[in-house]
């Protein structure tokens, strides 16, 4: 049998080794992060006896936490800012890069194909590089298809000048990289971790509104809670110095407890503008979340409604779930994972790189016989490259991707160890406040009381009006920290739940 019959063989058998190395990839293997976790949210936590109403529980949270308020309002700003955010909208632009990004990686696992063709009008010097093979004579039309003839040489001219002629050329050029050890297959492996990380971070920009949403809705509420409390006092005031008036004149009392109540009425008024101001900014930052011009709401949520209050039972789940449920620690162990992936990238450049290329192209000085079988040209076959000298570049970027996959590893423990520490500081925040707000219920009711034997002493004529406007000063800051705190209460079950991850399971889930 002879050598030329043993090549196709050959080929063959270099083909099939090829596509069973194609099965290797160098470099570490992902695997999970095992975070740690406790084992119960309530270790440290004051027993349940003395928590008030609204009371932790580990039951299954559900997605749509913001319902547990039963404020229809809340919910609708929800859903609109869902979709009408900026911020969401931005990160899902670059969740669209990341899917491209994807495909770019994917692309270098397939042949590359590229179709050509040209016509051009050519002449040979006869002074340049022809000049050295003198003698011989010939025309173009002697060569095969072209300048070079069968053997692709340059054509003699025997001194002659050769006149300027046209050439014709079309084809086919392909060329495919065969994956040996892994390079491509880490690279989209890469790029599939950066997509994770690219839904991740937008999902974690969805909680992150949501919440936002939602803690400025009740602060709002809570402002207009306070203005109507302030109008209401204002009021009061009013009175008790036309009151005050009145018994000045008939000399039950004295020009001071006339300024006195007076004062206060000013005093008491000069509440309004701050608190106006919160509530217009309130409205403005809604509007903004939403993808709104400013003042859009005011509308819609310029009339005054109650703080959301809080369900007796706060769903909170189990510690062992926070991982799989928070975005920003699904997205660190995409990170990581992207960064274990490059280091094989980087591997595999230190081995040979094999190409398949092949091209098929017809070539004639005559449009004519552009067609024909003798004008038809091809070449098929491997090329290797391998690294041989590179300063020490391919050893240094291993090094830097090492270090990168160490980096991300002490980032994703750092951002599981601040999920935790975050969800406990809101259990903590979240209990306390409520304690807080049971005292100042207390102490609202005793400075009701004592404003009430204050003005019926002060109506008796046995004390002055001083014992009147420090009750009714004591009763306006009492019931404006009561305000504030049962608006921070509900504020703080927000943070609880942004902290707990939950939110965009209804918007961005999991893809089946």
């Amino acid at each position: 049998m002879s050598k030329k019959g043993l090549q196709p063989v050959g080929i063959r058998h270099f083909v099939c080794l090829s596509f069973l190395l194609t099965g290797c990839s160098v470099g570490p293997d992902f695997e999970r992060p095992r975070g740690w976790s406790p084992a119960s949210w309530f270790r440290g936590q004051p027993k349940a006896a003395t928590l008030e109403a609204s009371m932790p529980a580990a039951a299954p949270i559900d997605p749509e936490w913001w319902s547990v308020f039963h404020d229809q309002t809340l919910t609708g700003l929800i859903q609109r800012a869902a979709t009408g955010n900026l911020d969401v909208r931005a990160a899902t632009a670059r969740l669209a890069q990341s899917r491209a990004q994807r495909g770019v990686a994917a692309a270098d696992a397939f042949a590359q194909i590229n179709g050509n063709a040209s016509l051009t009008r050519q002449r040979l010097s006869k002074n340049g590089a022809a000049s050295v093979f003198g003698g011989g004579g010939g025309s173009p039309g002697a060569a095969s298809n072209g300048l070079g003839g069968a053997q692709g040489g340059a054509v003699p001219t025997g001194g002659r000048s050769i006149p300027a002629f046209d050439l014709f050329q079309g084809g086919f050029d392909a060329a495919w990289e065969l994956d040996l050890w892994g390079r491509v297959r880490r690279a989209v492996e890469v790029a599939d971790a950066n997509l994770d990380a690219s839904q991740e971070a937008r999902r974690a920009i969805l909680i992150s509104t949501l919440s936002e949403v939602a803690r400025n809705y009740i602060q709002l509420r809570g402002t207009q809670a306070n203005l109507k409390l302030t109008r209401d006092n204002l009021a009061s005031a009013q009175e008790s110095a036309n009151l005050t008036a009145e018994r000045s004149r008939g000399g039950l009392s004295t020009d001071l407890d006339v300024a006195n109540a007076r004062a206060q009425v000013e005093n008491t008024a000069a509440i309004l503008p701050q608190l106006e101001q919160q509530e217009r900014q309130g409205l403005n930052a809604i509007s903004l979340l939403l993808g709104m011009p400013p003042s859009t709401m005011q509308s819609e949520l310029g009339r005054a409604a109650p703080v959301p209050p809080v369900p007796p039972s706060v769903p909170v789940g189990l510690p062992s779930e926070l991982a799989r449920r928070r975005p920003d620690i699904r997205q660190a162990e995409a990170q990581l994972h992207a960064a274990t992936a490059s280091i094989g990238m980087a591997k595999a450049d230190f081995y040979p790189r094999i190409t398949l290329s092949g091209s098929l192209a017809l070539q004639s000085t005559q449009l004519k016989s552009i067609s024909n079988l003798a004008s038809t040209a091809f070449s098929i076959g491997p090329s290797v490259t391998i690294p041989i000298f590179e300063g020490g570049r391919l050893r240094r970027t291993v090094e830097l991707r090492e270090a990168q996959q160490q980096e991300a590893a002490i980032n994703y423990q750092r951002t599981v160890l601040q999920a935790f520490s975050e969800v406990d500081n809101a259990l903590i925040a979240y209990g306390t406040e409520q304690r807080r707000r049971t005292r100042l219920v207390a102490q609202v009711e005793q400075s009701r009381r004592a404003l009430g034997l204050a003005q019926s002493r002060f109506r008796q004529g046995i004390s002055d009006f001083l014992e009147v406007l420090t009750a009714q000063r004591t009763v306006l800051s009492a019931q404006q920290q009561l305000t504030d705190s049962t608006t921070l209460v509900s504020a703080n079950l927000v943070a609880l739940y942004k902290a707990l991850g939950g939110g965009w399971e209804a918007t961005y889930p999991d893809p089946a």
